[in-house]
C-alpha cells in the first residue's frame, strides 16, 4: 500500500503558524496602543496633580532636613550655655551664671531649658534665697512636659529646701512614692522620709528604711556609710556581708580588729 504524502500538510501547518504569529503581533500592537492611550489619558487628567504632590513631598523633605539642622544647632548652642554656666558656678560667679542661664530657662520646655531652670534654682539655694529656690524647684516638679527623672529630682530638692518649714507627715506624703527601691533617687528621697519618720517618733520604720537604703546597690558609698550608721543607732543591722563591707571600705579584717586592741 502506497504512503500518504505529508508535504501538503506541513506547508499548511507553516502557513497557519505564520498567520497565528501575525495575529499575535497585531494583538500586541493594539494592546500597546490601548495602554499608551490609557496612559496619555491618565496623565492628561492626573499628571499635574501628581506632579504637585511630588513637588510638595520634595519640599517637605527639604524642610524637614532644614528643621533637623536648625534643631541640632540649637541643641549645640544650649549645651554651650549650660557648660559655660557650670564653669562660672564652679568659679563662684553665681550671679554671672544665673544671668547666663535665664534666657535658656525662659526659652521653652526642652531638656536643656529644664536643666537651666534646675541650675537657677540651685544658684538661688546657694545664695540663701530658700523661698525662690523652692519656687523654682516646684515649678519644674509640676511641669508635665519635663522629663520624669528631672521632675523627681526637682521635687526632692524642693522638699530638702523647705524641710525645716514642713510637717514630717507632709514630707512623707510627698516623697514616699519616690522612696522606693529601683527609683532613680531612692537614696535621696528615702533618707528624707526616714528622718521624717524619726521626727514622728516612728523609730522602727526609720531604722528599716535606713537599712534598706544601705543595702541598695545603687546607693552611693558615702550615703551608704551614713545609712549604716543611722540604722545601727536605731538598732537595725543593715550589714549582710561583713567582708564585703570591709572590702568596700578598703579595710582588711586584721586592720578592722587592731583598732579596739590599741584602745
Amino acid at each position: 500500500m502506497a504512503r500518504t504524502p505529508t508535504t501538503a500538510l506541513s506547508r499548511e501547518d507553516k502557513r497557519a503558524q505564520a498567520e497565528a504569529a501575525q495575529h499575535n503581533a497585531l494583538a500586541r500592537e493594539v494592546d500597546d496602543a490601548v495602554r499608551q492611550g490609557d496612559f496619555e489619558s491618565f496623565m492628561a487628567r492626573y499628571g499635574k496633580p501628581l506632579l504637585g504632590i511630588v513637588v510638595l513631598l520634595i519640599v517637605a523633605f527639604g524642610a524637614y532636613l532644614f528643621w533637623q539642622h536648625q534643631r541640632e544647632q540649637a541643641m549645640e548652642a544650649d549645651g554651650e550655655v549650660l557648660v559655660t554656666a557650670l564653669d562660672q558656678m564652679q568659679a563662684g560667679n553665681l550671679a554671672a551664671a544665673d544671668e547666663r542661664l535665664k534666657p535658656l530657662a525662659d526659652g521653652g520646655d526642652s531638656t536643656a531649658s529644664v536643666n537651666a531652670r534646675l541650675l537657677r534654682a540651685g544658684i538661688a539655694a546657694e545664695q540663701g534665697q530658700a523661698e525662690e529656690a523652692a519656687r523654682l524647684f516646684a515649678a519644674v516638679a509640676d511641669d508635665d512636659a519635663a522629663p520624669q527623672a528631672l521632675r523627681d529630682l526637682a521635687r526632692i530638692r524642693e522638699v530638702s529646701t523647705r524641710y525645716d518649714t514642713m510637717q514630717p507627715a507632709e514630707v512623707v506624703t510627698v516623697l514616699r512614692p519616690l522612696a522606693v527601691p529601683g527609683r532613680p533617687f531612692f537614696a535621696s528621697a528615702g533618707e528624707l522620709v526616714a528622718h521624717a519618720y524619726l521626727a514622728q517618733g516612728h523609730r522602727d520604720e526609720a531604722g528599716a528604711l535606713f537599712a534598706q537604703i544601705a543595702r541598695d546597690e545603687n546607693t552611693p558609698e558615702s550615703a551608704r556609710a551614713r545609712m549604716l550608721n543611722m540604722a545601727g543607732i536605731l538598732g537595725v543591722d543593715a550589714v549582710d556581708d561583713v567582708q564585703e563591707l570591709l572590702d568596700s571600705q578598703r579595710v582588711s579584717p586584721g586592720e578592722g580588729q587592731s583598732a579596739p586592741a590599741a584602745q
